[in-house]
C-alpha cells in the first residue's frame, strides 16, 4: 500500500510539474509575440516549415479521406434510399471534425517531431545555452516562432484538406456511385454554412498551438545526449496527437 501511494504521488508531482512548465512556456511564448522587433526571418522559416512542407501529405490524407466517407456513407444511406445525402455528409464531417483533426494529426507526426528533435539535439549540444551567454532569449527566438506559425499555418492547412476532401467525396459520388452531379453540388450549399467550417478552423488553431507547444516542451527540455533527443520526438508526438483529440472532443461539446 505504502509502495502504491508513493508512486501515484511521484505521478501526480511529475504531472504538475509538467504543466507548469508547460503553461509558463506557453506565458512567455505569448508575451513575446506582442514585443517588438519581430523575428521576421525565424517566422517565415517556420511558417514554411510547418506549412508549406506539410501540404502535399495534407492534400493525400484529405482526398483520400472524402473518398473513403463518400463510400461509406453512400452504403449507409442507400438503405434508406437517402443517396443524395451523401455530399452533405462528407462536406460537413470533413469541414467540422475530419479537416481539422487529421491535419493536426499529420501535422504533428512530420513537423511536431522534427521540431522537437531539433531543439532536443541543440539543448544536448548545448547550442541553447549558448544562446542565452549571448544575451539572446531562447524562448523567444526559438519557441514564439514556432507557435505562431502552428497557430497562423494549422488554419490554412485545413481549408486545403477541406477543399480536397469535398472535391475527393464529389469525385467518388459522381463518377463512381452515380449520383447527380446538380443534386451532389446543391446538396453541399445548402447544408454547409460558413459557420461549419469556422468552427473547423478554430479547431485547428487550437491544434496548431497544442502541436507546436508539446514539441517545444519536449525538445526544450530534453535530457540525455542521443536516446534524450529520440524520446523528446516520441513523447512529443505521444502527448500532441492525445491532446489534439481531448481537446476536439471538449471544444465539440461546447460548439455544438
Amino acid at each position: 500500500m505504502r509502495e502504491f501511494l508513493e508512486e501515484t504521488g511521484r505521478k501526480t508531482r511529475t504531472v504538475v510539474e509538467i504543466s507548469g512548465q508547460i503553461g509558463l512556456m506557453l506565458s512567455q511564448a505569448l508575451m513575446w509575440i506582442f514585443v517588438p522587433p519581430y523575428k521576421w526571418r525565424n517566422i517565415i522559416k517556420q511558417m514554411e516549415f510547418v506549412g508549406v512542407q506539410s501540404v502535399f501529405v495534407v492534400v493525400l490524407t484529405g482526398s483520400f479521406t472524402g473518398m473513403v466517407l463518400a463510400l461509406q456513407s453512400f452504403e449507409a444511406l442507400k438503405r434508406f434510399g437517402a443517396e443524395s445525402m451523401v455530399a452533405p455528409t462528407v462536406a460537413l464531417s470533413v469541414a467540422r471534425e475530419l479537416g481539422p483533426v487529421l491535419t493536426g494529426l499529420m501535422v504533428a507526426g512530420r513537423a511536431g517531431s522534427a521540431m522537437a528533435t531539433e531543439l532536443a539535439t541543440m539543448r544536448v549540444t548545448e547550442q541553447i545555452d549558448a544562446l542565452t551567454t549571448m544575451a539572446i532569449n531562447p524562448t523567444r527566438y526559438l519557441i514564439t516562432p514556432r507557435i505562431l506559425a502552428g497557430i497562423l499555418m494549422l488554419p490554412i492547412l485545413t481549408i486545403i484538406a477541406d477543399f480536397v476532401g469535398i472535391i475527393g467525396g464529389y469525385v467518388i459520388g459522381v463518377k463512381m456511385l452515380g449520383i447527380n452531379s446538380g443534386v451532389y453540388i446543391a446538396r453541399t450549399v445548402d447544408y454547409l454554412t460558413f459557420g461549419d467550417i469556422m468552427d473547423g478552423l478554430i479547431k485547428s488553431a487550437v491544434f496548431g498551438l497544442i502541436l507546436t507547444l508539446s514539441a517545444c516542451y519536449y525538445g526544450f527540455y530534453a535530457t540525455g545526449g542521443a536516446e534524450g533527443v529520440g524520446k523528446a520526438a516520441t513523447r512529443s508526438m505521444v502527448l500532441g496527437c492525445v491532446l489534439i483529440l481531448a481537446s476536439d472532443y471538449v471544444m465539440t461539446s461546447m460548439m455544438y
